[in-house]
């Protein structure tokens, strides 16, 4: 998707390069430096012809600009404009080199500029390290790696991948079905097929191999590589793969990990807004509006200040009107991504299992034993419930009551506080009783959970809500839609009471519902019913909104939001963020989140709880519970690719140890 022309550097025009090695000069002599003057006029150079400012410094004043910059600037905004004065290859070369030597090796800087990186780059990166160090670039990098990682990383420095444009159609179906039996079809992964096919065949042709893997496996080539390889390998070949689909999203993606959260990844930050400002910042800008909730330019704004901020804001080109329409790149890209998602069968996957050799009436006397007398083992009752699956703990609780004459459930309760007891009382009540209870503290009390009720009733199933609809009324006398709509109030009740029917439509996309949905028109053939909505009033708006969300099935509604994309040039979720407002938008949002990507959905609600002062414990102890019997791995997978730290790290910064223990989340 890489177009020409899409950098937000390019070559100044009227260029003089004594003149700019003149202004450099002035700017430097004497007392402080004038540092505008020298941020404006290195980003607003092109690299080409910042090389012949070097060598005109050198000539007229017989000095070099470089060391007289990094004597004259401090801190990042030194190493930013420094960086930008070097020959690209050079610069990284100078990454390479900086992520090999020293304490410890920075793969992800590997893999970033290898993963990324054309022919010629590689050619000209191996040249400019040889010349800058005296030493072979690949016997450094071999030296600090190891493995199939290592192997890689040799097939991607010989700089020897097809050319763009390159496909051999004879070969599109084989190399599909040879990457299907290395992988989903055989116990073990044979990698190096992996690394052969990943490494040498051009983009172009891997992007047709990619769909016919899809329609072969029934679940995407990233999806198989997560659950087939491991450790930096594993992150290799994710960012190879995600490099071939875009270049341009994969280094949103990256410049997003490098500025979330507390501290900003700068050295990732400058390498990524340098390397990509004369060739693709304006795709990269697209697709991280697409994204994310706000624009490059706001997000280095926030995270960022001084001359380095404004430095790099620069090399950004411009902010983003969030409402505005993609450009045609973006547009096809999120087309793709929700063709993707309608093909993908993902295979969920449960971090609990049920345990061979259960025996529920030997569980229930030791549960009994680790709370007689004084203090409780807290460690066996953890051991116990944790190795169970949920119907083999109901077995436990029958056993527990036929042989001791005990409510297993009230002794929990009295041996154990806090949240362990919150988590051990979740696990062992049935999924219905559990869901039923969660929604009963999210609108008790003073204040109600709207996140919560929004996040339960989008991911459960039509099953699922039927259970939970008659725990909650066995339980509390009173049924769940009453009490949702005393609870809520507008627009946002009646999505509620929708979701709560459990009556959304099961089976695949219906192609000619999805083209009433769509509502054909005769100049475009799919005008989308949520695409005129759009132009409509706010209340007409949302009520077609509601009607297609809450009843279609997932499948439907993936066809019909990548329709939406090509009809309207904008993206469902962008839509709902900036027409909708308040509990509404929010329900709608979990919706179109989890129609894409539930697992990813769930992660991020996950990474909420926890990323604030305080950890929201109950929604923490609400998801871990509900999803370790359906798709807790998937969702480590997603929450591990998004922000580059696992669910068992970042559980274990926030919360107690027994929290990220118990569910298996390592």
């Amino acid at each position: 998707l890489i177009k020409p022309g899409t950098g937000t550097v390019t070559d100044a025009p009227d260029f003089d390069a004594s003149a700019d090695a003149e202004t450099l000069y002035n700017a430097m002599k004497g007392i402080g430096s004038d540092k505008e003057a020298i941020l404006d006029l290195v980003t607003g150079r092109s690299n080409a012809q910042r090389q012949e400012i070097v060598q005109a410094y050198k000539s007229s004043y017989g000095k070099d600009l470089i060391d007289d910059l990094k004597y004259e600037l401090t801190g990042h905004f030194e190493r930013l404009i420094v960086s930008l004065m070097r020959p690209q290859a050079y610069h990284d070369a100078k990454e390479i080199h900086d992520a090999i030597k020293g304490a410890g090796t920075d793969e992800k800087c590997l893999i970033e500029v290898l993963a990324s990186r054309n022919n010629q780059q590689i050619h000209e990166l191996v040249e400019a390290y040889k010349d800058a160090y005296g030493s072979d670039i690949e016997e450094d990098v071999t030296g600090e790696t190891s493995g199939h990682f290592k192997k890689m990383l040799v097939v991607l420095l010989q700089g020897t991948r097809d050319e763009p444009g390159v496909v051999h159609t004879d070969l599109i179906e084989e190399d599909a079905q040879v990457l299907f039996a290395a992988g989903e079809e055989q116990w073990g992964t044979e990698e190096s097929i992996f690394i052969m096919l990943l490494g040498n065949r051009s983009f172009d042709h891997l992007q047709m191999v990619f769909d016919k893997y899809q329609e072969i496996a029934e679940t995407s080539i990233e999806d198989s590589i997560k659950s087939e390889l491991s450790g930096d390998f594993e992150n290799l070949m994710l960012a190879v793969v995600q490099c071939i689909r875009s270049v341009p999203m994969y280094f949103a993606k990256r410049l997003y990990k490098s500025m979330k959260g507390l501290g900003t990844q700068d050295n990732t930050l400058i390498r990524i807004m340098i390397c990509r400002s004369e060739i693709d910042m304006l795709d990269i800008r697209e697709c991280f509006r697409m994204c994310y909730e706000k624009s490059l330019y706001n997000m280095i704004k926030e995270d960022t200040s001084g001359d380095y901020k404004r430095t790099l804001l620069a090399l950004c080109g411009g902010d983003d009107d969030l409402a505005g329409e993609f450009f045609p790149e973006a547009a096809q890209l999120a087309y793709k991504m929700w063709e993707t998602s309608a093909m993908t069968k993902v295979q969920l996957r449960p971090t609990i299992r049920p345990a061979s050799d259960f025996d529920p009436a030997d569980d229930a006397q030791n549960l009994r034993k680790a709370m007689k007398g004084f203090g409780t083992d807290e460690d066996v009752i953890i051991d116990i419930v944790a190795n169970r699956s949920n119907e083999q703990r109901q077995e436990i609780r029958q056993a527990f009551k036929s042989i001791l004459g005990r409510d297993l459930m009230k002794d929990l309760k009295s041996e154990l506080s806090k949240n362990l007891e919150r988590l051990i009382i979740g696990l062992m009540l049935t999924p219905a009783e559990f869901d039923a209870k969660m929604m009963r503290k999210a609108m008790e009390g003073a204040g109600t959970d709207e996140h919560a009720l929004i996040e339960i009733l989008v991911t459960r199933s039509n099953e699922e809500i039927h259970a939970m609809n008659a725990a909650y009324e066995d339980g509390y006398k009173k049924s769940m839609e009453d009490a949702i709509q005393s609870d809520t109030s507008g627009r946002f009740s009646q999505i509620l009471t929708s979701l709560v029917q459990g009556a959304r439509e099961q089976g695949p996309a219906d192609w000619d519902r999805a083209l009433v949905d769509a509502q054909v028109s005769t100049s475009c053939n799919m005008t989308l019913e949520l695409a005129d909505a759009c132009n409509e009033d706010s209340d007409d708006m949302e009520i077609k909104f509601m009607s297609i969300l809450c009843t279609r099935s997932f499948p439907h509604l993936r066809r019909v939001f990548q329709e939406f994309v090509r009809c309207s040039n904008k993206d469902i979720e962008q839509i709902i963020k900036n027409e909708m407002s308040g509990d509404v938008k929010q329900a709608m949002y979990g919706i179109v989140r989890s129609v894409k990507n539930q697992p990813n959905y769930i992660a991020e609600r996950l990474y909420k709880a926890m990323k604030c002062i305080g950890t929201d414990d109950r929604a923490l102890i609400r998801i871990m519970v509900s999803r370790s019997e359906v798709d807790l791995f998937n969702i480590r997978k997603e929450f591990k690719e998004t922000h580059d730290c696992s669910l068992h790290e970042f559980i274990q910064v926030e919360t107690m140890v027994v929290s990220f223990h118990i569910l298996h989340v390592e």
